[in-house]
């Protein structure tokens, strides 16, 4: 048993053609962020502390789908959600609709060690972040030339519904998949200390062109988040697809109750649970055992265990380190 550390960056269409001013500084920030949490866990820091700083340094970063870099709704606003949970007490918190909160990680902390419920939204979520006097900004700061420019393509292109029920078609043209959402995504961070303790962080601004009000699988637990003793999870990609699938207590359960490891659990949910190029996580068990399986054309990831192994990846099978 030994300490582990995974985190995404989100999964989704990414082209292997994806040129090198926009690849470089996302895989420089898995390995700044990557880096982090290790010299965390390394320091002694809980996992629900060294979860919570990774996914504030990725919230900062505006090359990815969460904080300052959050894709806009339909009506050009910035509508973001978070989960943060803690894998031995089952204690967790989230919080959607937050529109001014520079982290909103670390306000789901707050509604986790703060209040008596597990999830607020909207403007109930605002109006706790002002009494707890987390850092607020204002809306603009959220919203990027890129995101702008994204949210346009989206509409232009006048993207009708996917239904998640069904297997999506291959696309064998790198140069005709989606722009937009398609090339960042939500961000995770999953944690392991050295004694088994486990714990999960995740925060998104949702899918590009979302209608206003929209709740992805981020915040709701057993979904895109989840930890408990056995192992600790964090889900990216098509949250309506993950949410049908409960992705992250499906891949605990599979563990608890068939004895699978955690590998075979996760390649499980990745290959029969959810819809092709709709899921990718990242995961942790409590024996210090990591993966990070996908089944869209990328996800960007990072993961480092304290035998020295360490991973900075976006493509299947080509790790960039």
């Amino acid at each position: 048993m030994g300490w582990a550390i995974a985190l995404h960056g989100g999964a989704g269409d990414i082209p292997r053609s994806m040129p090198p001013e926009r690849r470089e500084p996302r895989e420089a920030a898995l390995r700044h962020c990557l880096q982090i949490g290790v010299d965390a866990i390394k320091a002694g820091r809980s996992p629900l502390d060294v979860v919570e700083l990774v996914v504030r340094e990725l919230e900062d970063n505006p090359n990815f789908n969460a904080g300052k870099g959050s894709v806009l709704t339909s009506n050009g606003t910035v509508e973001m959600e978070a989960c943060i949970m803690d894998g031995n007490t089952k204690n967790c918190g989230a919080v959607s609709g937050v529109t001014t909160v520079k982290n909103a990680i670390s306000l789901a902390r707050l509604v986790m060690e703060k209040t008596p419920h597990i999830y607020l939204g909207f403007a109930g979520a605002e109006a706790f972040a002002r009494e707890q006097g987390i850092e607020t900004v204002d809306s603009s700061y959220f919203i990027t030339p890129e995101n702008i420019e994204r949210l346009k393509q989206a509409k232009e292109a006048n993207r009708v519904q996917i239904d998640f029920t069904q297997p999506i078609p291959n696309v064998d043209d790198e140069a005709s998949l989606l722009k937009g959402d398609s090339q960042i995504g939500t961000v995770g961070c999953v944690a392991v200390d050295s004694k088994g303790n486990l714990a999960t962080a995740t925060s998104t601004g949702g899918l590009v062109n979302k209608m206003a009000g929209r709740i992805g699988d981020t915040p709701i637990i057993g979904a895109g988040t989840y930890a408990n003793s056995v192992c600790a999870v964090s889900a990216t990609g098509k949250g309506e697809a993950i949410i049908r699938a409960t992705v992250g207590r499906e891949l605990a359960a599979l563990m608890e109750y068939k004895g699978l490891s955690l590998s075979e659990a996760a390649t499980h949910i990745i290959d029969e649970c959810t819809p092709k190029r709709t899921t990718g996580l990242i995961a942790v068990s409590a024996k210090g055992e990591v993966t990070m399986p996908f089944n869209t054309v990328g996800m960007f990831r990072a993961c480092a265990t304290e035998d020295g192994y360490t991973e900075v990846g976006i493509w299947p099978n080509e790790p960039c380190d």
